[in-house]
C-alpha cells in the first residue's frame, strides 16, 4: 500500500486503539497502529496523510507518561487527538491540563458549537450522545477554538483549522457514541482529503503482486494449511501468485473434527487446484499426548510435534525458501503495542520456530488485515462461504475440548457429539449468527437411567458464543427447542454421554475455549 494512503494511529495505551483502526478501515482508508514512541524519522519515513492520537489511561503530568516528539505535530499533517490524545495536544502546544474534580466516565451529552472540521455535517446547537472516559480536563488550549461542550467539559471538542488539528475529549470510535463514525469520516474526507481506496479487491490484487515479487521466478514456498479462514485465504493468495510452486501441507493430528481432512482436501485440491500434501500423524500425536491432562502441556506437546512433522514434510519440498503464515493484524499490533504484549493466558499453536529451524523466510500476506477484512478479501478470491465463515477451531483441536486425558475412545465420543451440534445449528439457521459453537467432553461421570438400565457416563458441555473478533464474547441465547434437540440426539446417539449442560458464561471472565 502506498505511503500517501496511510493514516497513522499512534497508540498511547488505550483499550480502544484497535477500534479506532477498525473504524478508519471501515471507511475504506488504510491505517496502521504504531506505538507513540515512534521516532520523528520513522514517522517521516511512513509519510502519513493523517495522524490520530489514541486515548490512554495515563495523566499527561504523570511520571513516565507516554508522550510524543512535538516535531511530529509540525509536519503539516492533519491530526486528530482522542481523549488522552487531545490532552497531550494541549500539553505540548502551550495549553493546560488539570486533574478533574470528578472522573467523567460513561454516557454524556455534547452540544455542537460550530459545524466545522469533524463537526462539519452536524447542526450548530445539536446535542450528541457520546462516551466519556477521563480523569483530567483541559483548562486552556491556545490557538484552538471550542466547537463542542458538555455540562462537565468546556473543551469537549476543539479545532485549529489553520493547522488542521482537531481534538475530542470523548471516544468517537466506540458504539456508545452513535454518530462517532460521522466524525471520523469528516476527519478523513473533509479535513485530510483522503480517498476511500482501501478495498478487499485492491488488497487482494496487491497481496498477490507482493508475493510474486518476493518469491521470484524459481523459488518455492510451503504453507501449513488447516482449512481455517486465515490459512485458507493466505494459501489462495500465494497460489494466485506462484501457482504450483506453493506446496500446502495438511497435518492430521488425530484431534480434528469429523470429516475435516476429507472436506479440506476436496475443497483445495478440486476447487482451487492447490498442490496439497496430507500427512497422517494421528498415532504420533496421540502417543505424545498419552496420559497428559494439563491443558498447557497439551498445547505445548501439539505445537512441538506439529513443528517436527511439518519440518520433516517441508524438507521434502525441493528449493523451498519461504514459509506462508496466516498472521493477522491484531497479532502484529500486540507485538508492537505501547503497553507491551499482554499476559499469556494460554499458549497458541502455530508454526512458530520453523523459519529459524529451517532457514525459511516468512511470507505473511494477511498481516495488514483484521478478521472481517480477511473474509472480505477471501470473497473477492472466490473462496466458498462455508470456508470463510467456518467457526474458529483452535490449533490444538479437540485435545483442549477433551478435558482430562486424551484417548482415541474419548475423542470419538467428542467428535460424534460435536458433529451433532454443528448439524443442528445449521438446520436451525443459526450457524452464521454464532461466532463459535462446540462441545466439551468433561471427565465428570454421573448416574443416569436409559431404558431400565443404570448408566454412569461422562458429561458433555455445549459452548456457543457471539462475538465480532473473539477478544470478548457473550454466550449465545440459543433457542430452547434447538438445545433440546441437541441434547436428545447426543444422549440417544452417542454412547458414553448421559448428561448435557449449556455454558452461559461470557468472556471475560471466562475464555471461549475451556482449556
Amino acid at each position: 500500500m502506498t505511503a500517501r494512503d496511510l493514516v497513522l494511529v499512534l497508540d498511547f495505551g488505550s483499550q480502544y486503539t484497535q477500534l479506532i483502526a477498525r473504524r478508519i478501515r471501515e471507511e475504506h482508508v488504510y491505517c496502521e497502529i504504531h506505538p507513540c514512541t515512534l521516532s520523528l524519522e520513522e514517522v517521516k519515513k511512513k509519510a502519513p496523510r493523517a495522524i490520530v492520537l489514541s486515548g490512554g489511561p495515563a495523566s499527561v503530568y504523570g511520571e513516565g507518561a507516554p508522550t510524543l516528539d512535538v516535531r511530529v505535530l509540525e509536519l503539516g499533517v492533519p491530526v486528530l487527538g482522542i481523549c488522552y490524545g487531545v490532552q497531550l495536544l494541549a500539553h505540548l502546544l502551550g495549553g493546560k491540563v488539570e486533574r478533574a474534580a470528578e472522573r467523567e466516565f460513561g454516557a454524556a451529552k455534547v452540544r455542537v458549537g460550530k459545524n466545522i472540521g469533524i463537526f462539519k455535517h452536524f447542526r450548530e446547537g445539536e446535542s450528541l450522545d457520546v462516551w466519556m472516559s477521563h480523569g483530567d480536563r483541559i483548562t486552556s488550549m491556545p490557538g484552538f477554538e471550542v466547537v463542542g461542550t458538555s455540562d462537565n467539559t468546556a473543551f469537549c471538542a476543539v479545532a485549529d483549522p489553520a493547522r488542521r488539528m482537531y481534538g475530542l475529549q470523548f471516544h468517537p470510535e466506540v458504539a456508545h457514541t452513535p454518530r462517532g463514525a460521522e466524525m471520523i469520516r469528516a476527519f478523513l474526507f473533509d479535513v485530510a482529503k483522503l480517498e476511500p481506496t482501501w478495498t478487499p479487491s485492491s488488497f487482494a490484487e496487491e497481496a498477490v503482486r507482493k508475493v510474486r515479487e518476493t518469491v521470484g521466478p524459481t523459488d518455492r514456498a510451503v504453507c501449513g494449511l488447516s482449512g481455517g479462514v486465515d490459512s485458507s485465504v493466505a494459501a489462495v493468495i500465494c497460489h494466485r501468485a506462484i501457482g504450483e510452486r506453493l506446496t500446502c501441507i495438511f497435518v492430521d493430528n488425530g484431534v480434528l473434527r469429523q470429516g475435516e481432512l476429507e472436506e479440506v482436501a476436496a475443497t483445495f485440491r478440486e476447487v482451487f487446484k492447490l498442490n496439497l500434501i496430507t500427512v497422517d500423524a494421528r498415532e504420533r500425536f496421540l502417543t505424545a499426548l498419552d496420559g497428559v491432562s494439563d491443558p498447557e502441556a497439551k498445547r505445548k506437546i501439539i505445537g512441538r510435534v506439529f513443528i517436527e512433522v511439518f519440518e520433516e514434510e517441508a524438507k521434502k519440498v525441493a528449493n523451498a525458501k519461504y514459509l506462508v503464515q496466516g498472521t493477522l493484524y491484531p497479532d502484529v499490533i500486540e507485538s508492537v503495542s505501547f503497553k507491551g504484549p499482554s499476559a499469556v493466558i494460554k499458549s497458541h499453536h502455530n508454526v512458530g520456530g520453523l523459519p529459524e529451524r529451517m532457514n525459511l523466510s516468512l511470507i505473511e500476506p494477511l498481516r495488514e488485515l483484521f478478521k472481517d477484512e480477511v473474509r472480505a478479501a477471501g470473497e473477492t478470491l472466490g473462496i466458498p462461504h462455508s470456508v470463510l465463515w467456518r467457526h474458529p477451531f483452535p490449533g490444538p483441536g479437540l485435545a483442549i475440548r477433551c478435558l482430562g486425558a486424551v484417548t482415541e475412545a474419548r475423542l470419538a465420543v467428542l467428535r460424534a457429539a460435536d458433529a451433532i451440534v454443528t448439524s443442528e445449528i445449521r438446520s436451525a439457521g443459526l450457524y452464521d449468527s454464532i461466532w463459535q459453537a462446540f462441545c466439551v467432553l468433561l471427565p465428570v461421570r454421573s448416574v443416569g437411567v436409559m431404558g431400565d438400565e443404570r448408566t454412569y457416563e461422562e458429561t458433555c458441555a455445549i459452548r456457543a458464543v457471539t462475538s465480532t473478533d473473539g477478544m470478548t464474547a457473550d454466550w449465545a441465547p440459543m433457542p430452547y427447542e434447538v438445545l433440546g434437540r441437541i441434547s436428545n440426539r447426543i444422549i440417544n446417539e452417542v454412547r458414553g454421554i448421559n448428561r448435557v449442560v449449556y455454558d452461559v458464561s461470557s468472556k471475560p471472565p471466562a475464555t471461549i475455549e475451556w482449556e
